[in-house]
C-alpha cells in the first residue's frame, strides 16, 4: 500500500480531541482518519450522529410545555385519526 499525504486544517483542541480519541481506542490519527474515510467511500455516506442533549432554549421551550401539560394549558385531546385531522385543519 503505497502512502499519500492528506493534509487538514483543524483547531488546535480539535487536533488534539481527536489524538486523544483515537488514541483512547488504539489507533494512530493517520489510521483512524483513513478507517473513516474508507468507511464512508464503502457505504457511500456519513453519518453524523448528534449529541442528545437539547440547548438551553429548548430545555426552556421543553420545561413550558411540560408546565402547561400539566396545567391543562395549550391541551387538545382527541379519540380518533380524523378528530386529530380536523383540528389540525382548524389552526
Amino acid at each position: 500500500m503505497s502512502n499519500a499525504l492528506l493534509s487538514i486544517r483543524t483547531d488546535d483542541q480539535t487536533k488534539k480531541e481527536v489524538a486523544d480519541f483515537a488514541a483512547s481506542v488504539g489507533l494512530s490519527v493517520s489510521a483512524f482518519v483513513t478507517v473513516l474515510l474508507k468507511q464512508a467511500v464503502r457505504e457511500g455516506r456519513v453519518v453524523l450522529t448528534p449529541t442528545l442533549e437539547p440547548t438551553p432554549y429548548l430545555e426552556k421551550i421543553m420545561r413550558q410545555a411540560q408546565a402547561d401539560y400539566k396545567a391543562g394549558r395549550n391541551v387538545t385531546k382527541t379519540k380518533t385519526k380524523a378528530e386529530a385531522l380536523a383540528h389540525l385543519r382548524s389552526l
